[in-house]
């Protein structure tokens, strides 16, 4: 009868210990949101090779912003690190915000706006009716659901612009800034920093008298409040990572410069050593 009672119990204990390795390999998954903008695939890519690193499965969920902000509060996504506030993402923070918990700030001095080449002799945006044959009548933005092309929208009505809004995916908009700085044309683009376009280029951000675009930004990482409670070590990592202007200007140039992502995120993660070593320690090593 002992020994039954004893086996019995043996059996419970396996089954305990059997589901509760299964639950501990299922919370290695985390799925990171983003959108199609060059310091937010940056930081996502980064993270994923960091946490893959550490045993992690990482799925990334590529769509629009306002389909990202629904997915990461709906739960069907875990993270999105590209949340640029108080002024450009504040709409979908006010819409979502009651299910998505600010990990932390992963960047900070980020800036929209208008933006030119230096060689362009116009300095704001109150010039710009003054010169809207210079520009063809229009300005180049991105897709039209980016907090950045709303802002553009008010600014084109508060200064009562006679100007056309283009929109466009960020890979056009790029396409057409290379073909007019080669040229050396005249062009104005919705742009934002960080950006390894300023690095590429020799542009300028034209003066908003009216504080339109708002001033410094910060980019926030957000989670689903659910999973961001049930990932302390997750909500860990992202809650300390950030990066500087040097940092995230040589990443996004890694990326830009080199087909391979995994190549060019490893490459800059052997450059950045005690970087990858502070950030794996918020990660419990996969057993």
């Amino acid at each position: 009868m002992m020994k039954r009672k004893i086996s019995t119990f043996l059996l419970i204990l396996s089954v305990v210990m059997i589901y509760s390795c299964e639950q501990k390999v299922n919370n290695k998954k985390v799925t990171i949101a983003y959108v199609n903008w060059a310091e937010g695939v940056a930081m996502t890519k980064l993270s994923q090779a960091l946490l893959e690193k550490e045993g992690y499965t990482v799925e990334l969920k590529n769509a629009d912003v306002a389909p990202v902000f629904a997915a990461v509060a709906g739960g069907d996504a875990d993270i999105f690190m590209d949340t640029w506030m108080p002024i450009t993402h504040k709409e979908y923070m006010d819409k979502y915000g009651e299910n998505l918990e600010v990990l932390g700030t992963n960047f900070q001095n980020a800036r929209i706006g208008f933006v030119v080449p230096e060689y362009v002799n116009v300095n704001s945006i109150d010039e710009l009716n003054a010169n809207t044959a210079l520009f063809k009548g229009k300005i180049v933005g991105i897709d039209a659901g980016a907090g950045i092309m709303s802002k553009a929208e008010m600014a084109i009505k508060d200064y009562d612009l006679k100007l056309e809004l283009q929109s466009a995916s960020e890979a056009a908009m790029l396409a057409v800034l290379k073909k007019s700085v080669d040229a050396k044309e005249p062009i104005i683009i919705t742009g934002w920093s960080p950006h390894y376009i300023f690095s590429t280029y020799k542009l300028k951000f034209l003066n908003d008298p009216k504080a339109v675009f708002g001033s410094v930004e910060t980019i926030q990482t957000i989670a689903n409040k659910t999973f961001a409670a049930s990932n302390p070590e997750v909500k860990a990592f992202f809650s300390n990572f950030q990066l500087n202007d040097v940092e995230l200007g040589s990443l996004m140039a890694a990326l830009e410069n080199n087909d391979d992502e995994a190549e060019a995120v490893g490459n800059w993660m052997t450059t950045h050593n005690d970087f990858v070593v502070k950030m794996t320690t918020f990660l419990k090593t996969a057993e």
